[in-house]
């Protein structure tokens, strides 16, 4: 019987449940980063800062790959990531460190919502990469709050 689930048929066995699972590999492996990285507290402010500044690097090279910069106003819109994202990770270690964490966190949770845009999108970077990157970007924005 189909019941319209994107996964597949559903029998009562739950290999419909155990089959979405499998196919969220990048979600638990971000998870799994995510756990690893702050089981013990947030790492160095500035460490959590360079990576801030530095996705939206990632998010070009992909663009610049894929063939993806081409198309009319994705470079202009991939570029504006990168200050913007930067300017976050220097105000964090300019202000006192408790409120640079909380920028921090502002600036992770910013750069999750602009993964699972470019997730929904389907454009730019590859889907695994932007569904990964938004979990590891989200659940990193909380466990940065929850240690600051």
């Amino acid at each position: 019987m189909t019941t319209g689930c994107p996964h597949g048929q559903r029998d009562g066995t739950g290999r419909g449940v155990v089959r979405a699972l499998a196919d969220r590999r990048p979600t638990w492996l971000a998870l799994a980063l995510v756990v690893v990285t702050f089981v013990d507290g947030a790492p160095p402010a500035g460490l959590l800062a360079a990576l801030l500044a530095f996705m939206p690097l990632c998010y070009l090279a992909f663009g610049a790959v894929r063939g993806e910069l081409r198309r009319p106003g994705v470079l202009a819109l991939q570029a504006a990531g990168l200050p913007a994202f930067g300017a976050l990770a220097l105000v964090a270690l300019a202000v006192d460190q408790k409120a640079g964490l909380y920028v921090l966190a502002g600036g992770w949770l910013a750069h999750g919502v602009w993964d699972f845009a470019h997730l929904r999108a389907g454009r730019v970077v590859p889907r695994a990469w932007s569904e990964w990157c938004g979990v590891v970007d989200l659940f990193g924005a909380a466990a940065i709050l929850l240690w600051a």
